[in-house]
């Protein structure tokens, strides 16, 4: 009887040292079971600070009410992230790109597909949705876009991703942004 208990002592001692060097599967407080090596999940919360550009974006000047194209125009921003399941989300994000007009010039509101690739840290999504300029032009818009995120541990990745803009009061554009994504 002895014998038994010191082997199936071992075997439970074993298989915990096992989950703890990521070779076996763990469980989250919903008692869904995932990979260690799997990053991505169901209920998972996640901010973003990431740097924009926008392409070919035209703005109104104010006296002459005339649109003006600029090539190119530079920013940074935040968002937040939310997957109700480990493929579909939800996700609003918030960038500034002129400095001397409104705080936020832009917000934006999205449903998220994501399709992660095995144990390889990398999901390519595709996004769409809509929100609302506040500098220079006040117009809502649609948007509709790609990208990749890269995750280095469950908690820490990168992504990289384009959108189309569609504005109600001027002609559409692109968005391209590059950040760092935190997950909880």
């Amino acid at each position: 009887m002895k014998k038994n208990k010191f082997l199936l002592g071992g075997t439970i001692l074993m298989l915990a040292a096992k989950s703890a060097w990521g070779a076996e599967t763990a469980s989250n407080d919903q008692n869904l079971h995932y990979g260690l090596g799997d990053y991505y999940k169901a209920g998972e919360l996640s901010l973003d600070g990431f740097g924009s550009a926008s392409l070919g974006q035209f703005t109104s000047e104010q006296p002459s009410n005339e649109s003006t194209r600029q090539d190119i125009r530079f920013g940074a921003g935040a968002g937040v992230n939310y997957f109700i399941t480990r493929n579909f989300g939800i996700g609003a994000d918030a960038y500034s790109e002129n400095t001397t007009g409104t705080f936020i010039d832009s917000t934006s509101a999205s449903l998220i597909l994501r399709r992660p690739l095995g144990q390889s840290g990398f999901a390519p999504y595709a996004f769409g949705g809509g929100g609302r300029h506040f500098d220079t032009v006040r117009a809502w818009f649609a948007q509709a876009g790609i990208g990749m995120e890269y995750r280095f541990s469950r908690h820490v990745g990168v992504f990289l991703d384009a959108r189309g803009v569609l504005p109600n009061e001027t002609k559409y554009y692109g968005v391209a942004r590059f950040g760092m994504r935190f997950n909880f």
